[in-house]
């Protein structure tokens, strides 16, 4: 009979580095993670929402640091990793969360300036984030990256276009990273949420969201950011470590359901 390998489903200790972690998802996450024993690196465009989520972090006695980053700035992406990773002593796992919700109509006069945010946040954004981490992701023992997608990137919906653009960016450029960085056994994955109570969400009145959870999920409502969180978790477990190029939908079965 084989030995039975044991592996660690434990990140105490790793440095976890979360993007757009001031709120929603990514606020989920930072959670989540810390509540782990990671030592997380909260980042926002919004730096006091940052520092707001970290202090909360902190009180409750675990490890977290908050930095403000925009992550369109190439200057700052690379600022902040480098201070992350001289902060914790490395870095072990990247979240690429951030993002910004749009929508218009492709006749729009301001549809290519939407187009360039869209791409700029929500896909240039990941791969510079990325590229930048690498040489610290290089020296983990358990080196993981997970890209926050969306169920737009499977599907569409009108009047997101530039959102659904980027987003099924995100996909491709998750599956191709997982292929050329599986060299260095670092794990790329992407998670594509549903329908899920942030801040992007707050705008649909409950009403509307009870009657398009019950018609489009198989369970019938929104998904709350801890959902995803505690997915995005599981991507970045030592033990996930033969999981790569993986698109995960945490949809609530929205993509499943056919009528």
């Amino acid at each position: 009979m084989p030995d039975f390998n044991q592996l660690s489903r434990s990140i105490r200790g790793l440095t976890a580095l979360v993007t757009g972690a001031g709120s929603g998802m990514g606020c989920a996450t930072a959670r989540v993670f810390s509540a782990e024993g990671a030592n997380v690196a909260v980042t926002d465009a919004d730096a006091s929402a940052a520092e707001a989520v970290a202090a909360e972090i902190v009180a409750r006695g675990q490890c977290a640091k908050a930095w403000r980053l925009d992550v369109a700035s190439r200057d700052e992406i690379k600022s902040v990793i480098n201070a992350v990773a001289a902060h914790f002593g490395g870095l072990d796992i990247v979240i690429n969360n951030a993002g910004i919700s749009v929508r218009i109509a492709i006749e729009d006069q301001a549809y290519d300036e939407a187009w360039a945010k869209a791409i700029s946040v929500l896909l240039t954004a990941h791969q510079r984030v990325i590229s930048a981490a690498l040489p610290h992701l290089r020296k983990s023992k358990s080196p993981r990256i997970v890209n926050i997608a969306s169920t737009e990137a499977l599907g569409a919906t009108a009047l997101h276009s530039p959102y659904s653009a980027a987003k099924a960016g995100v996909v491709g450029l998750t599956r191709s990273l997982a292929v050329e960085l599986g060299r260095d056994a670092i794990t790329v994955n992407c998670i594509c949420p549903g329908p899920i109570t942030t801040a992007m969400t707050a705008r649909i009145s409950d009403e509307h969201k009870a009657i398009y959870a019950k018609r489009r999920t198989a369970l019938g409502r929104y998904g709350s950011p801890e959902e995803v969180a505690h997915m995005t978790l599981s991507l970045c477990l030592p033990a996930a470590s033969f999981l790569t190029g993986a698109i995960i939908p945490v949809d609530g079965g929205l993509m499943a359901r056919n009528a």
